[in-house]
């Protein structure tokens, strides 16, 4: 299938041309942040640069239910595990930017491998196409072209978007993809003028990043050589072990499991977890590993971009979004820790 346009004034027709067969999640503003919401029509946000926390929670909810159970002791099946149901229903996420979506490429590796694959993950994954909206004008603290993405990076996508003005180019990339543009209405074919226009932007948003991040010498680093390097005894400093770094994270994956009790009904739930929690390695015994900010902290930018690429075949647990930057209370700045990784 070929390249498509679609008009801005079409919106409201191609969503709507979905919902027989799809939920539609768009970015909508609320309480003045920018985050993925249900529409119904052409009513969301095309000019925005990223939403304020990662849509890592449409497919790893903060707080979900695994299993259920009863702890009526009259119940013949009292303290028996039964699956809570996860049968999500098909959906499309329209206007996802590449760095999220490649987030997503990585916590597939984090959450499946040859022995197992997480089901409440991949489930609504095979669930969700994901339409992209190519990044016109990156943040000033994006740094995704350093760490295996882009703003136009297409991996992990179904369909990318890049917004010429008053249309978008509609650019297919997998079977998913092809099929949700087969079904939709509003759509035109794209003239080659359209493409090359779309190609001037991808390499306008790429020079507009001039801050680099380089990660060679990392990757030539004993891990023992990084984990007792000395610039660690002053990157924790300032933290405040306050998680804000990895609650807003796309590609943070922690998770606690735990029984929850009213009455005489259980539930069996996973809740979203941090590194910077003291409580996140306490062990039964009362022994921590990491009982200070100094371990939390390095074990958080350790793990990015160390163990993860170790474990994933060099693939970096970061795809430069920005949010932490930005979000962070003490201004720490991932840029500058691994720049002194790489140092």
């Amino acid at each position: 299938m070929a390249e498509m346009i679609l008009k801005k004034s079409d919106l409201a027709e191609f969503v709507k041309s979905l919902l027989s067969d799809y939920q539609v999640l768009a970015p909508v503003k609320e309480d003045q942040k920018v985050n993925f919401a249900p529409v119904e029509d052409g009513e969301f946000l095309l000019d925005f640069q990223n939403t304020f926390l990662s849509p890592k929670h449409l497919f790893f909810p903060q707080s979900e239910k695994m299993f259920e159970f009863s702890t009526d002791k009259a119940d013949e099946e009292a303290f028996i595990l039964k699956e809570a149901g996860n049968n999500p229903q098909p959906r499309v996420v329209f206007g996802i930017r590449p760095c999220d979506a490649k987030a997503f490429q990585v916590l597939d590796k984090i959450f499946g491998n040859d022995q197992y694959a997480d089901p409440y993950w991949f489930s609504k994954r095979e669930a969700t196409v994901l339409i992209g909206l190519g990044c016109n004008h990156p943040c000033p603290t994006c740094f995704c072209t350093s760490v295996n993405c882009g703003p136009f990076h297409e991996e992990g996508l179904d369909v990318l978007a890049v917004d010429l003005g008053d249309s978008l180019l509609l650019r297919p990339l997998t079977e998913k993809g092809r099929k949700v543009l087969e079904q939709a209405k509003g759509l035109t074919s794209a003239d080659n003028q359209a493409g090359e226009k779309a190609a001037a932007l991808k390499a306008e948003a790429e020079k507009a990043i001039t801050r680099k991040v380089f990660t060679d010498e990392i990757a030539q680093r004993s891990v023992m050589e990084l984990f007792e390097a000395a610039h660690w005894d002053r990157v924790h400093e300032s933290c405040l072990n306050c998680g804000t770094c990895t609650y807003v994270c796309p590609t943070c994956h922690c998770f606690d499991i735990q029984d929850e009790v009213a009455g005489a009904v259980g539930d069996r739930v996973r809740n979203w977890d941090t590194c910077m929690s003291w409580l996140f390695t306490m062990h039964g015994s009362g022994h921590n590993p990491r009982p200070g900010k100094k371990e939390r902290v390095r074990q958080r930018f350790m793990h990015k971009f160390k163990y993860i690429p170790l474990k994933r075949d060099g693939e970096i647990g970061c795809v430069g979004c920005g949010r932490c930057i930005n979000l962070c209370p003490v201004n720490i700045d991932v840029r500058d820790v691994v720049r002194n990784m790489n140092a």
